[in-house]
């Protein structure tokens, strides 16, 4: 390992955009070269070695300190969320305007990811389940970094390169930041080899342990904030260079079935430092070979590598078993017709209100005499324009989120998971990466063509997700652990074609991704209405095989359905309302989480009742959301994305909470 990561220090030394080759690099360190070349190799290539030595290392140790405390070969500061945390943390800082040394930094990033590590340890437990515990963090991913990017759009002169900062590059100007980094790394370093016989004990199950006078407890709770100070300084560095904790203890696992030594704590920390140390620099050195040195230069490191560690988790998690089991289905609820009318009535009720709401209040307020007159053309050129540009807002939001909220209960139905939802499983990023891509390299693609992209984006990640979980049974968490890394790799993607296409308009990127309407016109939601007819139509027509499918495996086959297509039609159908709805609206997630479980809590599991209810909850949702985005901080607006992601988090914990009782 030591002659590896030696190797691809020689070689990254020798790339980058100034002329400074293997011979300059040789005279500069034997003192003999251009003054020039050697400023180059000391002021940015030797600094940028050092930091993505230090950082892989920080992150390969903190990884494995993390699975060997919980006994979970997916923890890790990404899955855990203490990546995001950190981030959350240095983001509330520069918005403040506080000018802080890298150590305060370090501290205020090392507060934000122990307190993420501790709210996700204490929803999902330690040893309660190897994919529980990953649940957890990344629903409190999603959620923390929806309130970050809330940040960056609200204050973007404040945050300026901040974006770019979160996708990980090593990236440096001298060795100052590696300098004040470096110690804090070595004391967290220093205290995990000190607690390794615990730790080494805890592999033998909590009562052993007891029994050999080991303090359970607290040698978790000190391993878990020691792995947090490494993460937080490889954070405070780089930016989060995404899986590398992840990646790293899972390549010295073989080792350690090989020779035994590396299975102790003392031997495999650091191994796992060095082979962190050799994913960074080989997924910097592979980047700059593959693509020409003036593209390099703009893209992060943290990119490849949460590229190479998406696949690790796809992987990983098709492989691991849960052992906590499938997530808790609802009870069975009875609820009477006048039940279901009556809240039916209300949510109707509710929605027009809220259409109403929204389409009068926000940057100007209006009368619904304007209204009127806008509708029989008879509004002045003021009311007009105000209207043109709300009425479409107000129409994507509440057909996107309508739209949302029907796949989210096809999902759910088809795999039997309550947890299943298309932001969640990769779906609508899949959907926003083909947007994007068409949008970045056909500026003005139209409507028809974007939904088209969006699509094949939305299909080609539901093909991926949904083959793969089907093998293993559409019970098992897996499926949403296969989803989040299906959502880590096209949010990677997306984030490389805005760096490679636009680097200096991010806010382009966040504002779509946080599932903005703005600009919307009419022609936009044409499409979404006619996915949006089609799918009620089809749920409404199909509801007993929608009710047999959700029971279990045998009823339907036993009277005669044929489940394999059935599944796959609702998918299709799931797969086309989601990527129109992003095509109309942006990235808008845990709309389809919400709507389904909150209908089937109130009318019941028969879907004849329960389309319609998760429908107007969805579309009520939304409406909310975009209304509340754009006018409780007017001028200054939050996508509807952003907001349902606020409430959305808490509620997906509340599930795993509920779920593991």
């Amino acid at each position: 390992m030591v002659l590896l990561v030696t190797v691809l220090a020689i070689v990254d030394i020798t790339q980058g955009t100034a002329d400074v080759g293997g011979p300059e690099v040789w005279k500069a360190l034997t003192g003999s070269s251009d003054p020039a070349d050697a400023s180059v190799l000391i002021a940015s290539r030797l600094p940028r070695i050092t930091a993505g030595l230090l950082v892989g290392a920080l992150l390969g140790m903190a990884g494995a300190a993390l699975q060997a405390v919980s006994r979970n070969v997916l923890a890790a500061p990404d899955t855990l969320a203490v990546n995001a945390g950190s981030y959350f943390a240095l983001g509330v800082i520069t918005v403040s305007g506080v000018p802080l040394p890298p150590p305060a930094s370090s501290g205020a990033a090392f507060i934000g990811g122990l307190a993420a590590a501790a709210v996700v340890l204490g929803l999902s437990g330690l040893g309660s389940g190897t994919v529980r515990l990953v649940l957890a963090g990344t629903a409190l991913t999603l959620g923390l970094t929806a309130l970050t990017d809330s940040l960056l759009l609200l204050f973007p002169r404040e945050t300026e390169g901040v974006y770019h900062w979160n996708q990980g590059s090593i990236a440096q100007h001298g060795f100052d930041g590696v300098l004040q980094v470096a110690p804090i790394g070595a004391a967290g370093l220093v205290g995990l080899l000190l607690l390794a016989r615990r730790v080494d004990a805890l592999a033998l199950g909590d009562d052993a342990a007891r029994g050999l006078g080991v303090p359970v407890r607290a040698t978790r709770v000190t391993a878990v904030v020691l792995a947090a100070l490494l993460s937080t300084a490889a954070v405070t560095l780089a930016g989060p260079v995404g899986f590398v904790g992840l990646c790293a203890p899972a390549l010295v696992r073989p080792l350690a079935r090989r020779f035994r030594a590396f299975a102790r704590s003392r031997a495999g920390l650091p191994v796992a430092g060095l082979t962190g140390a050799a994913l960074v620099l080989g997924s910097d050195v592979l980047l700059r070979a593959l693509v020409p040195a003036d593209v390099a230069v703009a893209v992060p490191t943290g990119v490849v590598t949460s590229l190479v560690g998406a696949l690790f988790l796809v992987v990983m998690a098709v492989r691991v078993r849960d052992t906590a089991g499938a997530a808790a289905t609802d009870r069975l609820r009875i609820r009477s017709r006048a039940v279901f009318l009556t809240t039916t009535a209300v949510l109707v009720a509710v929605l027009v209100g809220v259409v109403i709401t929204a389409v009068l209040v926000g940057d100007s307020k209006l009368l619904l005499g304007d209204v009127v007159n806008w509708a029989q053309g008879r509004a002045g050129r003021t009311v007009t324009f105000v209207l043109d540009t709300r009425v479409p807002r107000v129409t994507a939001a509440l057909l996107a989120g309508a739209a949302l909220a029907l796949a989210g209960t096809l999902v759910q139905s088809v795999t039997r998971n309550p947890l299943a939802e298309p932001g969640v499983l990769g779906v609508s990023a899949g959907a926003a990466l083909g947007a994007v891509l068409l949008v970045t390299t056909v500026p003005l693609a139209g409507t028809w063509s974007v939904a088209g992209a969006a699509f094949a984006g939305a299909a080609a990640a539901a093909v991926f997700v949904f083959g793969l979980a089907a093998r293993g049974g559409f019970q098992q968490n897996r499926l949403v652990l296969v989803g989040f890394g299906a959502h880590t790799a096209a949010a990677a993607l997306v984030s490389l074609l805005i760096i490679l296409t636009d680097p200096f308009n991010a806010t382009k990127a966040l504002t779509w991704l946080s599932g903005s309407t703005y600009g919307r016109s009419l022609s936009d939601a044409v499409p979404l209405a006619v996915v949006l007819v089609v799918g009620v139509a089809v749920a409404v027509v199909r509801r007993t095989e929608l009710d047999l499918v959700s029971l279990d495996e045998d009823t339907p086959r036993l009277l005669g359905l044929s489940l394999r297509r059935g599944r796959l039609g609702f998918l299709a159908l799931a797969v086309l309302l989601s990527a129109t709805a992003v095509a109309a609206a942006g990235t808008i997630g845990f709309v389809g989480l919400v709507a389904p479980h909150a209908a089937r809590a109130l009318v019941g599991r028969q879907h004849v009742r329960v389309v319609p209810v998760a429908v107007l909850l969805g579309a009520v949702l939304v409406c909310v959301a975009d209304l509340v985005g754009r006018t409780a901080i007017a001028p200054t607006q939050l996508g509807a994305g952003l907001m349902t992601a606020v409430i959305g988090t808490p509620y997906f914990l509340y599930l795993l909470i509920r779920s593991r009782r």
